[in-house]
């Protein structure tokens, strides 16, 4: 009984808690303040892209990339 609790404790902070601005961005009308959360996931994944074709480049130059083990 006590781990059943801690279940439903954890399911209604998601759901009446932390998911309330979600519930709010998928309802409102305007499509750009809709998806702003994937402009910002869009905008990570292509900085940490540029970040590791820079680091890709210079282990490439130094003779490091595919080292025997």
């Amino acid at each position: 009984m006590i781990a059943n609790n801690i279940f439903r404790i954890i399911g209604e902070l998601f759901t009446e808690g932390l998911f309330i601005p979600f519930d709010w961005i998928r309802s409102d009308e305007n499509w750009w303040t809709s998806n702003i959360i994937n402009f910002l996931f869009i905008g990570v994944f292509f900085v940490l892209l540029a970040y590791w074709m820079k680091e890709s480049i210079r282990f490439k130059k130094e003779g490091t990339e595919d080292l025997p083990k």
